[in-house]
C-alpha cells in the first residue's frame, strides 16, 4: 500500500469516527481502532488515535464551569483508569499479534451486544466508593490490551443516574484520562515515535470535520437508528477480527 493511499484511508477512518462521535457522543476511538486494525497492528492503530481522541474529548467537556461536580464524583474512577492502563501495559506489553486482534474483536463484540440489548442498571451511591476504582482498573487493563476504553467504564457511568449533559461530560473526562494514560503506556513501550505523533496530529483535522458534520446531522437524523447501525457495524467488525485472527 502506497503512502498516499494509507494517508487517505487514515483520513477517511477518522472523518467517519468523528462523524459518529458528533451524532451519538462517543465512538471515535472504538470505531477508529476497529477499522485501522484491519490493515495495521493494534499498537500502531492505538498510537494514531491519541491526538484526535484527546482533542475531541476535550471538546466534549464543555461547559467547563459544570465540570467540578462530575469530576469529583468520578475521581476514583479516573485514578484507577490510569493505574490500570499503566499496570496492563507493563504486564501485557504493547497490543500486537494474534492475541491483541482477538482481544480487540472480543471487546467490540461485548460492547456492541451490551449496547444493542440496552440493559439498564443502577449503581447505588454507597457502592460508588469501591465500585468506581474496580471499574476504572478493569477499563485501564482493557485499554492497554486493545486501545478501546469504553468497557466497562461507559456502562458504569450510565448506571450512575447522571443527567444527559453530565453523562457526556463524565464520558469526556474518562476518555480524556484514558487517552493520556494510553499515550503514556505506549511511550513506555517505545511504540509512540515523533513520526507517529505527527501522523496522529494530521488525523485531527478529518476527525474534527467529521465531528462538526455529525453534530449537524444529530438534528436531522434519528440518533437511536444511527447508533444501532453503528453498533451493528462494530459487532460485525468484531466477529470478523476474531474469525480472521483464529484462521
Amino acid at each position: 500500500m502506497s503512502d498516499g493511499t494509507l494517508a487517505l484511508l487514515i483520513a477517511a477512518v477518522f472523518f467517519l469516527a468523528g462523524l459518529v462521535k458528533g451524532v451519538v457522543g462517543l465512538g471515535l476511538p472504538t470505531l477508529s481502532m476497529a477499522l485501522l486494525a484491519l490493515w495495521m497492528a493494534p499498537a500502531q492503530a492505538a498510537a494514531l488515535l491519541i491526538v484526535p481522541s484527546l482533542v475531541t474529548n476535550l471538546w466534549q467537556l464543555k461547559p467547563w464551569g459544570a465540570l467540578g461536580p462530575v469530576l469529583r464524583r468520578t475521581a476514583s474512577l479516573q485514578v484507577a483508569i490510569v493505574a490500570g492502563t499503566l499496570a496492563g501495559a507493563w504486564a501485557l506489553g504493547p497490543p500486537s499479534g494474534t492475541w491483541a486482534a482477538v482481544a480487540l474483536g472480543v471487546a467490540l463484540i461485548v460492547y456492541a451486544l451490551w449496547a444493542l440489548v440496552g440493559v439498564h442498571v443502577a449503581v447505588a451511591p454507597r457502592m460508588e466508593r469501591w465500585l468506581g476504582p474496580v471499574i476504572g482498573a478493569l477499563t485501564g487493563v482493557v485499554s492497554a490490551a486493545t486501545g478501546v476504553f469504553v468497557i466497562p467504564a461507559v456502562p458504569y457511568l450510565q448506571a450512575l443516574g447522571l443527567t444527559r449533559d453530565q453523562l457526556l461530560q463524565a464520558m469526556g473526562i474518562s476518555f480524556t484520562v484514558a487517552t493520556l494514560a494510553l499515550a503514556a503506556a505506549l511511550s513506555v513501550n517505545t511504540h509512540y515515535s515523533s513520526a507517529t505523533l505527527m501522523t496522529s496530529a494530521l488525523a485531527l483535522l478529518p476527525a474534527l470535520l467529521g465531528m462538526a458534520a455529525g453534530e449537524r446531522l444529530r438534528h436531522v437524523l434519528s440518533p437511536l437508528v444511527f447508533k444501532r447501525c453503528f453498533l451493528g457495524a462494530l459487532l460485525l467488525l468484531g466477529v470478523q477480527m476474531v474469525v480472521r485472527a483464529r484462521m
